[in-house]
């Protein structure tokens, strides 16, 4: 990938500009997903949390809570950054600035998602150490966490980017993560574990490719895994190389960009 990057400083100013984008509004893009953690974690890990029998997961409720937590707020926080990013890039019309700038499509998706990256991983950074206001919290496996922070924050980021290409209007430009991409992580375990689920809500689980980032983020933190953690890095690995792919190729053929 390095060698493909041919113009360096074009994507650095690319990068700072997307990154100063989103920290110029903190208030809007970092803390909310911290005040909502906060008050999830009280409200089900504290005032309900203690009435749940845990001991199956030798697991707080709490602790069980905060990795889903921590990779439903990165999935969100990733795909809203480069949608609104690039949306608003196509209805004011100055993403013919970087069109015309002498990057690659791959330089020009590259910047655009290490402003995703970056405050995917930020906010998922900050609501752990949210938790540790209310329990401790330890990361079990560091570098797994990298990998799965990363591969989630990659995947969403590239995600927003396609949705923001697709939409119409901001109401389009919302509808993914409303309604398809929260509920799946809901569903994917950030409350519950696995063996909670009747059977054949458990096998449909299997089917829902966010309940392996989740599982992923729980294991990096917990040690607790409901399924391999082989087959949660793989399938983080490709859903991350496949999507990577097609937003490439979305801007290489000029798809709502060039009318």
């Amino acid at each position: 990938m390095l060698h493909l990057v041919t113009n360096p400083i074009g994507v650095l100013a690319l990068a700072k500009r997307e990154i100063h984008r989103f920290f110029s509004v903190a208030n809007q893009t970092i803390f909310p997903p911290l005040v909502s953690s906060a008050l999830f974690m009280y409200i089900f890990g504290i005032a309900i949390g203690g009435r749940v029998n845990f001991s199956a997961t030798g697991l707080t409720y709490l602790q069980f809570i905060t990795p889903g937590l921590m990779a439903m707020h990165l999935i969100s926080s990733s795909y809203e950054n480069t949608s609104s990013s690039l949306f608003i890039g196509r209805w004011h019309n100055h993403i013919q600035e970087i069109l015309l700038a002498p990057l690659s499509y791959i330089e020009m998706v590259l910047g655009l998602l290490a402003g995703g990256v970056t405050r995917g991983v930020l906010v998922c950074i900050c609501v752990w150490l949210v938790s540790l206001l209310f329990t401790p919290s330890y990361i079990v496996h560091p570098l797994a966490l990298i990998f799965f922070m990363l591969m989630i924050a990659v995947i969403f980021s590239c995600a927003g980017m396609m949705a923001a290409l697709w939409a119409e209007d901001f109401g389009m430009l919302s509808m993914w993560n409303t309604y398809v991409i929260i509920p799946l992580a809901l569903l994917g375990g950030v409350f519950h574990p696995l063996f909670m689920l009747p059977a054949p809500l458990q096998i449909l689980s299997h089917f829902n490719p966010l309940y392996y980032l989740v599982s992923g983020i729980r294991y990096s933190m917990t040690n607790v895994t409901d399924t391999p953690m082989l087959t949660c890095a793989l399938i983080a690995f490709a859903m991350a190389a496949i999507i990577f792919t097609a937003t490439v190729y979305l801007f290489k053929i000029g798809y709502k960009l060039r009318t």
